[in-house]
């Protein structure tokens, strides 16, 4: 039986009197790539900052492939595998876009920011952050930067320097919001591909029924900050207690 990468137990977190995430208990697979919905104010964002450490829990456990990171930074969690995609606002949007997957690749390497390092090893960094760029099809704005890339440009950057950090666990904040239609099927087809690793796991928050029917293998709905569903797309679809709380009465999406 496959053990869970990931698993939180009883996670809560309190904003004064108000739980923003209530005791949520959920497991998540190697080779699994699932979406959480829910309607604004759900709590899933919070809940992805809880996982991640953005947020520290009042309450409960985070445990990652069977050891305890609910009191760990962000980075201590990074270096445990957890990747989070971030905006460029995060980042350095000043950079080109190659110094920037190059700099994801070197902090990867265990190598940090040392300014003094041996020419064949910034080689073998660019050699390798080149290959991201290829991935995500950024090759010809490589020397731009980050800054000046267009919207859907920046978000494939952002999946190029996610993958760059190699994590276990992918975790991804409605990758495909403000982009066009020409190129929300590269970040798509980005994040199949990433599902398609039988050893990673891929959670993803998202609002559009298209994306979530495309790529989800498993639903996890959020309403009020507490578990309201969890299970296979089609059956956690067809709930009618998720059709009204989250698609309405008459099932039709509500962002």
């Amino acid at each position: 039986m496959t053990q869970p990468s990931l698993v939180t137990k009883d996670l809560t977190i309190r904003f004064g009197g108000h739980l923003a995430v209530n005791q949520v208990n959920c497991e998540f697979l190697p080779g699994e790539l699932t979406v959480i919905v829910g309607p604004n104010g759900a709590g899933k964002t919070t809940f992805f900052n809880l996982i991640s450490g953005q947020l520290a829990a009042s309450s409960g456990k985070v445990v990652k492939d069977g050891v305890e990171i609910t009191k760990m930074s962000p980075s201590t969690r990074a270096r445990h595998g957890i990747g989070r995609a971030f905006q460029l606002t995060n980042l350095f949007p000043q950079l080109s876009v190659l110094e920037n997957i190059r700099l994801a690749v070197q902090a990867r390497s265990g190598d940090g920011w040392r300014l003094f390092k041996p020419v064949s090893s910034y080689k073998e960094l660019t050699a390798r952050a080149e290959r991201y760029l290829e991935a995500t099809k950024l090759t010809d704005v490589a020397f731009l930067p980050a800054s000046a890339l267009p919207h859907g440009d920046q978000r494939k950057l952002e999946v190029a320097l996610l993958m760059a950090m190699e994590p276990d666990i992918y975790m991804f904040d409605e990758p495909t919001a403000g982009m066009s239609l020409d190129h929300t099927p590269d970040v798509l087809e980005l994040i199949a591909e990433i599902k398609h690793d039988k050893s990673k796991t891929v959670l993803l928050v998202e609002h559009k029924m298209d994306v979530v029917r495309a790529l989800a293998d498993r639903i996890i709905v959020l309403h009020n900050g507490e578990l309201l569903a969890d299970g296979a797309p089609d059956e956690v679809m067809s709930s009618q207690i998720v059709r009204d709380v989250y698609l309405g009465k008459s099932g039709e999406a509500a962002a």
